[in-house]
Parts: C-alpha cells; sequence; structure tokens
C-alpha cells in the first residue's frame, strides 16, 4: 500500500509538473507615450515568478539597467536576467516611441510567471525611463499610468555630450560624473544644459500602459 501511494504521489507530482510548464497565456501590451517632447526607446519586457523585480526603488540601480536608462542598450539586461531564475520571456519593442505613439507588444506568461515587468529610456535625458515593476498580470485586462524614473547613475547635467536622443545624439557616451545613487521619481528638465525645458520637460505621468489576455491554452 506504501509503494502504492508513493507511486501515485509521483504520478501528481509531474502530472502538476506537466501543466505548470506546458498552460501559457499570450498577453497583448500596449505602451502608449504620453509627454509632449520626450521619445521613448524600444520597450524591454519580460515575465517573471513574484519574487522578481526589475529594480528596488530608493536602491542603486544595477549596472545592467543603468546602460538602459543612460543609453538605450537594454542587451545586457537581457543577457542578466535569461540567466536569473524566475524569469521566464524577454521581448524586445521593435522601435522607437514619439510622443502621443503607442507600440504593441506580445509576451506569454505561465502558472510560474504571473508577473510583468517592462522599461524604456525617456532618450532625451541623462538616465531617466519609465517602468513597470513587477505588476501581476490580469485575468482579462488592465490598464495603468506609470512615472519617470530617475536611474541615479549619471548627473543630470542635460548635456548634449552624454544624451542619445535628439537634439543629441551622443549615444554611447556617459558622463563620469556620478548621480544620486538611488532610484528615484525623476525630477524633469530644468533647462540647465543643452535643453530647452519647454520642449523636454514633463509632469508625471508618462506612459500608459494597457495589457490583454488574448489567449489562453495548453
Amino acid at each position: 500500500m506504501k509503494k502504492l501511494f508513493k507511486f501515485l504521489f509521483s504520478v501528481a507530482a509531474l502530472f502538476s509538473i506537466i501543466l505548470s510548464t506546458a498552460y501559457a497565456e499570450l498577453y497583448e501590451v500596449t505602451v502608449t507615450n504620453l509627454t509632449r517632447g520626450q521619445v521613448f526607446s524600444p520597450v524591454f519586457a519580460v515575465t517573471h515568478n513574484p519574487n522578481q523585480a526589475l529594480f528596488t526603488a530608493g536602491e542603486a540601480a544595477t549596472p545592467e539597467l543603468a546602460a538602459l536608462a543612460q543609453d538605450a542598450n537594454a542587451d545586457d539586461l537581457a543577457d542578466l536576467l535569461s540567466s536569473t531564475p524566475g524569469f521566464n520571456e524577454i521581448v524586445h519593442g521593435t522601435s522607437a516611441i514619439p510622443p502621443g505613439k503607442s507600440e504593441t507588444l506580445l509576451i506569454h506568461g505561465n502558472r510560474r510567471a504571473r508577473f510583468i515587468s517592462l522599461a524604456s529610456m525617456l532618450v532625451t535625458t541623462n538616465d531617466a525611463f519609465m517602468a513597470v515593476n513587477s505588476m501581476r498580470l490580469p485575468h482579462r485586462s488592465s490598464m495603468m499610468t506609470v512615472p519617470a524614473y530617475d536611474a541615479g547613475a549619471e548627473a543630470n547635467d542635460e548635456s548634449c555630450a552624454y544624451i542619445p536622443g535628439p537634439p543629441c545624439g551622443s549615444a554611447n557616451a556617459t558622463s563620469n560624473e556620478a548621480g544620486e545613487g538611488f532610484i528615484h521619481i525623476h525630477s524633469g528638465i530644468h533647462g540647465v544644459g543643452d535643453l530647452n525645458a519647454a520642449e523636454y520637460d514633463w509632469r508625471n505621468p508618462v506612459a500608459k500602459i494597457s495589457i490583454r489576455r488574448v489567449r489562453k491554452y495548453y
């Protein structure tokens, strides 16, 4: 009887694992740029379990997240998360998002990956990014607005020498002057350097995120 019980328990456990890994849901994620003058870099999105997140506000950004926030480079972040347990599917947007425009991505979740995080640089800044940080995927649909964060990795000197977006175009150049050292809500553009605050400043929120489940399957 004990052997039979162990056998049935093993079968049930195996069946549970198979269902957990095979079951999946497809989501449509639409990111809309609500700013008047900032362009968003192509969106980086990932699904994951509840124990993971892109960042913790009030703490230092990882070098990989800082690279996205400073130079719109998500490659290192993708490499890091793809080899970190708990992260599921990574999806990259195909184009920048101008003011007032949207981009839609498709991404999968499953029983072990019921949360989504995403990020995108505001490219006419030193190190500003908008983000959804560990949001539970909806049963049907949901909508939220999100602020711009400051990665705290680079001083906000607003110098074109260190800003990749228009009117600057200084890709792959980061200032040696350190930022605040922790992630916090960004205070916007103040016209202290080469940027015209009237054109490139914003008020939060900077993005609208709409998520809709479009398919559920095994």
